[in-house]
């Protein structure tokens, strides 16, 4: 196992620790998150930590990406648990949130639908040995979705002092850009999805 699959493990890992701190009932164990205010904003510590968590998760998809390209250590291994990894984190961090009052119901709801559409485009390519590579507004997508929940952790401080919600703003572009992004891989790769002879763009 190379480092930039190792670093991918690491976010694995860092994701049930997330999604252990958000959904496990600590106050059955006796153990209770201080919450506190700051300039009338009251925020938990729990989700500060989550948060933090959250970050360092996000930054190792760049790292173990950069790295494998750099080292040429790009594998079929390290590529499968990437994306397990990614949608993995982003994925089950939304529908906690939603659940939990934070984010609208409808994000993770057409995020992970969007996710559903695109892995089966790129399954059917993979078995007629083709690549569908990631294109511009899915990187959007994600960049946005990542800073929009890491965001809404942190209370969307220190844009909630001047009342812009911006991290509800860029969950819903990442929302829009969900739908953008299945919609270009759709067309892009639908002679491969009708068999048709023509070659489907990556």
């Amino acid at each position: 196992m190379n480092l930039p699959t190792k670093i991918t493990v690491v976010r694995l890992i860092l994701t049930v620790v997330l999604i252990i701190l958000l959904c496990f009932p600590f106050y059955s164990v006796g153990i209770q998150f201080p919450s506190f205010r700051v300039n009338g904003v009251t925020m938990e510590l729990q989700y500060l930590i989550a948060g933090g968590i959250f970050i360092v998760a996000s930054l190792t998809d760049f790292v173990d990406g950069y790295l494998a390209r750099k080292n040429n250590q790009v594998t079929n291994t390290g590529k499968m648990l990437d994306a397990i990894a990614d949608k993995a984190l982003v994925n089950s961090v939304l529908i906690i949130l939603a659940a939990q009052g934070f984010i609208h119901e409808i994000i993770p709801v057409v995020v992970v639908l969007r996710d559903i559409v695109v892995n089966a485009i790129k399954m059917e390519a993979a078995g007629r040995g083709r690549v569908v590579a990631a294109i511009g507004s899915g990187k959007l997508k994600t960049a946005t979705l990542m800073v929009g929940t890491a965001l809404t952790f942190f209370y969307n401080i220190p844009f909630e002092f001047i009342n812009i919600n911006v991290a509800e703003i860029l969950l819903y572009i990442a929302t829009i850009l969900s739908i953008v992004s299945a919609i270009q891989y759709f067309n892009m790769n639908k002679a491969l999805i009708f068999g048709k002879t023509e070659t489907a763009n990556s």
